[in-house]
């Protein structure tokens, strides 16, 4: 396995969006460079760019007068985010899954069992966030398309508060294991057309389930 080393931007980019995603840091909260550089012991400039980083992933935005805060979570943002995932990531199964070893079927097989021993285990975050990207990320690893994968990569982590909230209040997280079964399975079979048609349901109907929390607790404000 090879070692990654990362830079000190990419280090504190990651804990800054751990803290929004994991709800620490709430949305239209600002986030002070100065603080967070004491908080991370860094000095602001791998803060500042950490937060443009952020920014291109959709969890920031940058405001005259205001500085940077994070985003809000609008259900106008779920329609074009989701659509755009189901259409990405069922191209880049259709090139990978003729192509799937027995041993990326089984390596898919072991991360699905931690990602239910984890959702049993009631860690939601480990669950919506690390080992479901895995899962997926291994369906996808013989497409191929390097390209797509960095687009899937940033629509992916543009809508993971969005997955969080489903996994958390709408229920997501009583459907994700027998809807990720079956993909298993229909990757198994190396049927194309099913497995696509059902990855694109899959997350459009993720997409729905939170659009109506969205809508509901725009209307409960």
């Amino acid at each position: 396995m090879a070692i990654v080393h990362k830079t000190r931007t990419q280090l504190v980019a990651e804990a800054i969006r751990d803290k929004i995603l994991s709800g620490e840091i709430k949305a239209g909260e600002p986030l002070r460079q100065a603080a967070l550089a004491e908080e991370l012991n860094v000095s602001r400039i791998p803060v500042r760019e950490a937060l443009l980083q952020l920014e291109a992933e959709g969890l920031v935005n940058f405001e005259a007068h205001k500085g940077a805060t994070v985003t809000s979570l609008s259900a106008e943002q779920i329609d074009e985010i989701f659509d755009l995932r189901a259409l990405l990531e069922a191209e880049l199964l259709s090139h990978s899954i003729t192509h799937l070893t027995n041993r990326d079927l089984l390596e898919a097989e072991a991360i699905l069992a931690d990602l239910e021993d984890a959702i049993a285990a009631g860690d939601s975050q480990l669950a919506t966030g690390k080992l479901n990207a895995e899962f997926h990320d291994k369906l996808y690893a013989r497409a191929n398309r390097p390209q797509t994968r960095e687009l899937v990569a940033v629509y992916s982590k543009n809508s993971e508060r969005y997955v969080r909230m489903h996994i958390l209040l709408a229920g997501g997280i009583n459907t994700a294991p027998e809807e990720h079964r079956k993909l298993l399975q229909l990757c198994r079979d190396k049927d194309i057309a099913g497995a696509c048609d059902y990855l694109k349901h899959h997350i459009l109907s993720a997409k729905d389930g939170i659009k109506a929390l969205l809508l509901k607790l725009e209307a409960d404000a």
